[in-house]
């Protein structure tokens, strides 16, 4: 099992990208591998520094960099050479099982579209996140930013394709599904989302419970949230912004410690030929370290091919 890490994304990237692969590769198995891309003289450096002399990294040259301000499709078009283009190459020739970046956002995504592509039958790939359950472990979110506006039949999929993510990488047996909106009754919300009710209602591939309220986000009403991404998007900075509050003024809860960006270390793309995921930009090595341990995950599980095993039938 081979990951590739984009070295050089992230703003403290090549050193956090450095250092979050060192503390990865200490929880791999001697047969897995981390592919470190970026620029090959200063991340053979850096491991140097770092004192780094395992076997379970080697590092891919990529002479050129996509920084954080540049436009996602251009910069991939003018820069081939880059880390996150090398990194979808590698996933796309079946040379790595997964790749991950806390670099350009919107890079990752353009590369994830026009590299390895969506899966044949999924409208639109998602980004999901996790929340935190008060009774343990996590459900998941989707969207949460990759597409601000959905029709009915694209949240209807996000249900679907949550209901397989929590399955087989969560361990959720038969998740319940529910459709983020401004009341529990049937006929609330918007046009959309009112149709997505009526769909996913009728799905009978997904144990949708009905709608939810934002104040059932941390219970156990649903394992699995359907939302467009700019809700989703919302309501993850939100509950970053938790964290961070309860942070600033000294407070420390083993639950709410659960809200800090580090703990899932990024967000999977869901629905394309491949493991992507994408860190946060202001990724620290523990960060990088648990984005390559979920990549190891989503890869062990073997989901992105129950994807399309679904979207087969």
């Amino acid at each position: 099992m081979k990951i590739a890490l984009d070295a050089m994304g992230g703003d403290f990237a090549p050193e956090a990208a450095v250092k979050g692969a060192i503390l990865a590769a200490q929880e791999l198995q001697n047969e897995e591998q981390i592919l470190l891309i970026g620029k090959e003289d200063v991340i053979h450096s850096l491991l140097k520094e770092y004192g780094y002399t395992g076997k379970n990294i080697s590092v891919v040259n990529a002479s050129q960099v996509i920084e954080m301000g540049e436009h996602p499709t251009k910069a991939l078009t003018q820069k081939p050479d880059s880390s996150i283009a090398i990194g979808y190459g590698l996933l796309k020739a079946q040379k790595a099982v997964a790749f991950c970046s806390a670099g350009n956002t919107g890079a990752m995504l353009v590369g994830a579209m026009f590299s390895v592509k969506a899966i044949e039958g999924v409208l639109r790939p998602s980004i999901a996140s996790f929340v935190p359950k008060l009774r343990g472990g996590f459900g998941v979110i989707l969207d949460v930013g990759a597409n601000a506006d959905c029709k009915p039949e694209v949240l209807e999929q996000f249900g679907e394709l949550g209901s397989i993510y929590a399955k087989y990488v969560l361990d959720i047996q038969n998740p319940k599904v529910g459709l983020m909106n401004l009341g529990e009754e049937e006929g609330k919300g918007t046009v959309n989302t009112q149709a997505a009710h009526q769909r996913l209602k009728a799905n009978e591939i997904v144990n949708f419970i009905g709608n939810i309220e934002g104040r059932d986000l941390f219970n156990d009403k649903a394992d699995v949230i359907v939302c467009d991404g700019y809700t989703g998007n919302i309501i993850l900075k939100m509950a970053e912004s938790l964290y961070d509050i309860l942070s600033e003024k000294g407070i420390q809860d083993s639950f709410f410690d659960k809200f800090n960006y580090e703990a899932a270390g990024g967000s999977p793309i869901l629905g394309i030929n491949g493991n992507a995921v994408i860190g946060h930009g202001v990724s620290s090595p523990r960060a990088i370290c648990n984005m390559v341990l979920q990549a190891q995950k989503m890869a062990a599980s073997n989901i992105s091919e129950r994807f399309k095993k679904n979207y087969s039938a």
